[in-house]
């Protein structure tokens, strides 16, 4: 595991709606270079815990720490936040008016003020590493879904970001589109970005994550190495959820 300072934390971070808790004092480090997976079932917190993160969700409690400056309190800007932190959502969620280029170049013009001739580059470059040389022009109906989903977390690199938030990003895919994706991740991994990944997929967790938080009924009730949660997990909640994913042929 990395021993860097933390880049993002977590610290107490509570989350209701109405009288339905969904975070219950979550506490959380990433470091840098470090690769760390959020495993539960539908509906334990994982998504809303990184939306949080984010600054698309409001906290009820807590404080979240983006290179050690909190990030929660009322009086700092949401869109500021986000330029710093890349986020990857289940959908695609890629502007179908846009080809692949421009909706790579749109955040790092818009948000950031590089220039266009710079941000081009960079796009030509990360879309030609990932494998989409000659599809800039394409609309993203033209792509497939595992296309689709690389041209979103191209966009979410073209901006720098100190960390990448990863939710759920197979969960909309066909099965065998489902590697081609995780694949990707896993060369980030092994380039040293920072990440938090919310995922059902237990081989990639193990692969790529150097801690596993596994979430129940919105709080981390157990945490450990890949090898130690996947393989011989302590909790009972955590070994009942690894048990019905093998029952399923999903571990």
């Amino acid at each position: 595991m990395s021993t860097g300072a933390p880049v993002l934390e977590i610290r107490g971070v509570t989350k209701a709606y109405g009288e339905r808790e969904v975070l219950r004092g979550i506490d959380l480090s990433v470091s840098e270079h470090q690769a760390v997976a959020l495993i539960g079932a539908s509906g334990s917190g994982k998504s809303t815990l990184l939306r949080c993160i984010d600054l698309l969700e409001e906290i009820d409690d807590g404080d979240v720490f983006l290179d050690g400056e909190v990030i929660t309190d009322p009086s700092v800007s949401p869109p500021g936040v986000r330029k710093r932190l890349g986020m990857v959502f289940q959908a695609f969620n890629l502007f179908p008016h846009l080809n692949i280029l421009d909706n790579v170049v749109l955040a790092p013009v818009r948000a950031h003020g590089v220039s266009k001739r710079e941000a081009t580059e960079r796009a030509r470059d990360l879309l030609a590493r990932f494998g989409l040389e000659g599809r800039e022009q394409d609309f993203p109906d033209r792509l497939s879904g595992g296309q689709q989903q690389r041209v979103a977390i191209v966009r979410a690199l073209a901006t720098q970001p100190r960390a990448l938030l990863l939710d759920e990003i197979t969960s909309a895919l066909d099965p065998e589109l489902v590697g081609e994706v995780l694949h990707l991740v896993a060369d980030l991994k092994a380039g040293g970005m920072t990440m938090l990944i919310a995922t059902h997929e237990m081989g990639f967790a193990r692969e790529v994550a150097d801690e596993v938080c596994f979430l129940h009924e919105g709080a981390i009730v157990e945490r450990g190495s890949a090898e130690a949660m996947l393989g011989a997990p302590e909790h009972p909640e955590t070994q009942k959820f690894l048990r019905r994913l093998l029952d399923a042929g999903r571990l």
